[in-house]
This record gives structure tokens, sequence and C-alpha cells, in this order.
């Protein structure tokens, strides 16, 4: 189980909007606890492919948020982006760019852009797992 601010959540899904129909993308902040991820917050980063179909969050800021969270005590401990039209499952090429295994993966989907879905997953060695994932205020 992931555990997310609903914050955090509706932060990233209002970013997902606000960039469709390009995908979003950003890194999750927080900590693991015996085991589980909690995410407390995020950082929104540019995706520097500029795609509606792929994502590449952007080094400098990349390095910047690891620093950022360090100073608090935090750490990166996901990744997130956008499917502006298409399901919250990775596709082949999220896959396959998928470089660390113990990152949580959220997908938002603004396949029905009134009801954004959002899911989390964790992908190794070629292969996604669906996670479940719960808001807390």
């Amino acid at each position: 189980m992931i555990a997310i601010r609903q914050r955090v959540l509706d932060d990233i899904v209002d970013q997902a909007r606000a960039e469709a129909p390009s995908e979003c993308c950003g890194l999750l902040i927080g900590s693991v606890r015996m085991g589980e991820p909690a995410v407390e917050a995020s950082v929104r980063t540019r995706n520097i492919r500029k795609s509606a179909t792929r994502y590449q969050v952007d080094p400098a800021q990349h390095f910047a948020a690891i620093r950022h969270a360090r100073a608090e005590g935090r750490e990166i401990i996901g990744a997130y982006h956008s499917h502006p039209q298409s399901a919250p499952i990775p596709s082949p090429t999220d896959v396959a760019e998928a470089t660390y295994p113990d990152f949580v993966y959220l997908i938002v989907s603004l396949l029905d852009a009134g009801h954004p879905e959002v899911r989390a997953f964790r992908i190794d060695g070629g292969r996604f797992t669906a996670v479940p994932l719960v808001a807390v205020p």
C-alpha cells in the first residue's frame, strides 16, 4: 500500500490537466516506513520531451529535488506522469524506461477528463505490479 496526502494527489491531477495534451511529470517526496512508502509532497518538473506519449524529468530539477528532500530528512521515493489520452497503466515505453526498481510510479489518466484516475505501480525488470494507493488527509 502507498499512502499519499490528498493535497499532493490534487496538485498532481491539477498539473496533468494544465499540461494536457502533453504528458506532465514530477517527483514524489516522502519516506518509507516498515517497507511502506508514504508520499508527503511532490515536485513538479518539466517534461523535456514535450510529448503527448512520453516523458523525461528535467535532470537539473531532479538533482535539485534530491538536495531539497535530503535537507528536509526525506527522499525521492517515486515519480509520476500523466496519460492524457490513455488508461493509467504503464505503457511499454514506461516499463522499458523505468530505471529505479524501488520507486513508486504514479500515472494520472485524463481519459475521462471529468474524473481523472490515478494508479500506482512498481516497475522492475520489465514487469509492472499495481500497488494500492490510499489518499490521506
